[in-house]
């Protein structure tokens, strides 16, 4: 396996586990608008330009995507207490509850829906061993933390 291979693989897979975890009925998020989600989630009270230069995305698409996660009830945003010029923003406590719900569903018939019933069989025990293997607990980081510790933001403030 090269380089490629394992960035293809783990694409394949974040789509199947993105999947299980939206449910068919979601839509689909780009994968900029999932980069900005993905930022506040793990920095509450984030501010545009903070997100901006975390991400690499351009300030305008920033601005575009925390309004329109906004708008979908994902996203609250604040002025800044500080300089009243500057959005904070950050993953409303209904979505973090939804997100949390939703990642201890099983990927069985994600996974078979996607490559077949047999290969998922076969596949499952393998990615299970895998995630063993390459599991540190630490590097879960303040996403991951708050969903299994059900806080409900990263780092258990409520």
């Amino acid at each position: 396996m090269d380089a490629l291979d394992l960035i293809l693989l783990g694409r394949q897979l974040t789509r199947i586990g993105e999947h299980a975890l939206r449910g068919a009925s979601q839509p689909e998020m780009t994968n900029g608008r999932a980069l900005v989600l993905r930022d506040v989630f793990a920095n509450p009270d984030a501010s545009v330009s903070a997100i901006t230069a975390r991400t690499g995305l351009p300030q305008s698409y920033v601005s575009e995507s925390v309004a329109a996660l906004r708008d979908r009830g994902i996203l609250e945003t604040t002025p800044d207490p500080q300089d009243r010029r500057r959005t904070l923003a950050t993953v409303t406590t209904a979505h973090r509850r939804r997100v949390a719900k939703r990642a201890s569903i099983a990927v069985d018939m994600t996974l078979a829906k996607e490559i077949g019933d047999e290969r998922a069989q076969i596949t499952l025990p393998l990615l299970e061993r895998i995630a063993e293997l390459l599991s540190d607990e630490e590097e879960g980081g303040p996403i991951l933390t708050a969903l299994r510790t059900g806080d409900a933001q990263p780092g258990g403030v409520s």
